[in-house]
Formats: C-alpha cells, structure tokens, sequence
C-alpha cells in the first residue's frame, strides 16, 4: 500500500471519548474512589486486611536505600474482577481499557507498605520475604496484612492527576502473611539458585524462557536476580526501565549481522489519545523516538501554549547513557521495534514519532508506550520510495512542521544530506 493512500482521510477516533483535563478532570475517578473506600471496609477485619493479591508488588525510591516496599492488593469485592487483572500487563491493551479503566484498577489497589533496606540477598522472612514471594508467583497468591494504620486516601490527586501516575490508598502494615504457597515458574527458580549469575543475564534468561517483561520487571524490583553480595530491592520505576533496556539491548546484539529490511515501512497505531507512527527504512540498525505533547496534554498542561518536543537517538552500537529526555519512554518504544525485528530476523533504522494529544488527560505509565507500538506491526504497513519521503508526507499530519521536527530529530536531520533521498 502506497503512504498517501495509507493516510488519505485520516482522522482522529471518533468513538473516543474526549477527555478534557482543565474542564472535567476525572470526577468518575473520585466516585470510584468512594467505592473502593466502601470495598475496603468490606473485607478488612478488625486490624487485619483478608483476600487474594493480584502478583503487583510496589517499590518506591524516596530514602534510598530505605526504601518503601509494598504488596499490593486489590480491595474490591471478589466478584467484581479477578485479582490477577489488577496487574499491569499487556493485556490491558488487547482489553482495550481506557484511561479511565487504568486508574480504576489503580485506585483499587491497597499498597501495604513498610520501610525496608534495600539489601536483601537472604531475607525470605518477615513483611519483605512476604513481598518477595509475591512478586516470584506466577499467579495471585492470598495473603493475610496486619495493619498498623488506617488507609490514606488522598482524593486530591485523582481530580488533579500529574504526571506521576496515581495510586490507590496506602497503609503501614505490621506484618504480612502468605494463607498459600505460591506457585513459582522453574525459570525463576532457576535464577533465584544461582546466585553467581549477573543480574542482566538473568532477566534476559526470563524472558527467553517466557515471562514477559513484566513479569521479569516484578523478580528484579524485589531482588531476586544478580550475584548474590548485590541482590537489592530495586525502585519499581528503576526496574521497569532497566528490564527494557536489558532486554533491548539483548535484542539489538540478535539482529547485528541480520539484513537489512527491504523497503521504508510505515505503520500508524492509536491508543489513550496517543498516537504511533513507526518508520522502518534500510540499513544498519538507527533508532530514534520524538514525542510531540499537545497543549492541554498531561505533561503540557496550558491549553493556549504549543507543542513540546523531546528526541532522542541511538546509533549502531546503542547508548552509553541513560535517557534524559525522554525517559522510560524511549526504552519502550525501542523494545517494540526490537521484538519485531528479531522476529523477522531483519535490521532497520527505525523512527517513532509520538503524539500525545490532549485526550491524554492523566498519566498511565509507559506500558501504554511498549504496547501501543508492539501492535502497531500487527498492521498493516504503507510503503515509501526514501525515508526522507516518507517523513516529508507524515509532516503534513503532524502537529509540527518538517522545519520543527528537522530541528529537533537528529534522523530526520540527517536526511537533508542523503542525495539519494531526493532521487
């Protein structure tokens, strides 16, 4: 299919809901949060908090390395969902959940929290080693929580979200107990008996033998991968994005001496106000992500303000840095198009080019990013002569100009000197 009959009458979603920040919040998040407040009285009993887990655990970064370490539990009542779909995953996309959706399965959840040392190569006792075999279970295990406080609920933050994605209530426990004993995949096993194993070879052992990187994001945050001396809780928001850059990373080095792809590719996906278009053109491996926020989006609130734009870029041989810009992100992006390409067996220079639309009206996390683009190749593609073709017929569907997006995609820049694009 040719790109100008694969973009001709393109238009947004018209069955999606607009989602207005400034003018109407999420008030359906605060009356969702008075049912999950009723839910939870429903099911705790006395000091103490009853029912299944979802395998979510939660990791927070502030005092490190004291750090607050959690089990999260779902406090809806049990016939309204099964615990296990709490847990973020690829399959809330294939679902289909919405913004909304998110944040309700988010608020339902009860982070049970206490402080913890991030060092924790031998414990397998008390609130932590609880919260360890938690996140190792391949399925909602039950568990019993001692409360030491009364949940705090802070409905501020749902009316107002940020672009920190909101949480549900948070209480101090005393103890935490498992009622059953988990169910841990022989993969992970594996890793949590060899302890001379690097951390990074271990995540990549995972996920080649099936779990995904959600899964493997879970075992890393409570420190069960790595040599033993050097297994440490690690900060959920640390650990998700180490998990994608590992495993890119690991799937660059598969595709190194791969062919090129054929031809330039372009793919288009929309999800939560997002949207996607994916650039594959020949030769060896390039990789770029450019986001463009609308006004009136989480991250570029002022409704009368323009387009924020963020890139970042890596060559042949990767990064040798963390990404500032763009952030987790990036990591996400990258490893859609990486799975696709080793897949095929194939490498590419590939650019994402995001835009975020101010239907973005609250924060979701980047799994919507990791998502979004691993199903973008499950459509079909468009085809173009150049790269340069390409890019120069999306720029008229973009809410920047070629100009904008020259100036700050370092790709895109570089293609005012490939003579063989204006062919």
């Amino acid at each position: 299919m040719r790109l100008d009959d694969y973009v001709e009458g393109l238009k947004p979603d018209e069955e999606y809901e607009r989602r207005k920040l400034a003018a109407e919040k999420s008030y359906a998040i605060t009356d969702y949060l008075d049912d999950a407040r009723a839910s939870f009285e429903a099911v705790k009993q006395g000091d103490s908090l009853y029912g299944a887990t979802a395998p979510s655990v939660f990791v927070g970064r502030s005092s490190y390395p004291n750090v607050s370490a959690g089990i999260l539990s779902p406090v809806a009542e049990e016939s309204e969902a099964d615990p296990d779909d709490y847990a973020t995953s690829g399959a809330w996309y294939e679902r289909g959940l919405g913004i909304d959706n998110v944040l309700q399965y988010r608020t339902g959840l009860l982070n049970s929290r206490r402080s913890a040392d991030v060092n924790v190569e031998d414990v397998w006792d008390g609130f932590v080693g609880t919260q360890r075999e938690v996140a190792i279970a391949d399925r909602p295990v039950d568990v019993e929580i001692g409360l030491a406080s009364t949940p705090d609920f802070d409905p501020d933050q749902y009316a107002q979200p940020t672009a920190n994605a909101p949480s549900g209530p948070n209480a101090s426990v005393d103890s935490a107990d498992l009622t059953e004993n988990p169910h841990v995949p022989r993969a992970v096993e594996k890793t949590l008996e060899d302890d001379d194993w690097r951390a990074q070879g271990a995540m990549v052992y995972l996920y080649e033998h099936g779990l995904d990187v959600y899964d493997v994001n879970r075992v890393l945050s409570v420190g069960a991968l790595g040599q033993g001396e050097n297994r440490r809780l690690v900060p959920t928001r640390w650990s998700i994005t180490a998990v994608d850059d590992t495993v890119g990373q690991y799937l660059r080095g598969q595709i190194r001496d791969a062919p090129s792809v054929d031809g330039v590719e372009v793919r288009l996906n929309e999800y939560m106000g997002n949207r996607y278009w994916v650039v594959l053109a020949p030769g060896h491996w390039e990789f770029e992500l450019v986001e463009m926020k609308s006004p009136g989006s989480v991250w570029n609130p002022d409704p009368g303000g323009d387009v924020w734009m963020a890139a970042a870029s890596e060559g042949y041989e990767g990064r040798s840095g963390y990404v500032e810009e763009t952030a987790g992100a990036y990591y996400a992006a990258r490893l859609g198009v990486l799975e696709h390409l080793a897949e095929r067996g194939r490498q590419a220079k590939a650019l994402v080019l995001r835009e975020v639309s101010d239907d973005y009206w609250a924060p979701v996390g980047v799994w919507q990013v990791r998502e979004s683009v691993r199903h973008a190749f499950e459509r079909e593609a468009a085809d173009a002569e150049t790269l340069h073709g390409a890019v120069r017929d999306l720029a008229e569907h973009l809410p920047v100009s070629l100009g904008d997006l020259r100036r700050k995609s370092t790709m895109v820049a570089g293609l005012q000197t490939g003579l063989s694009d204006w062919a």
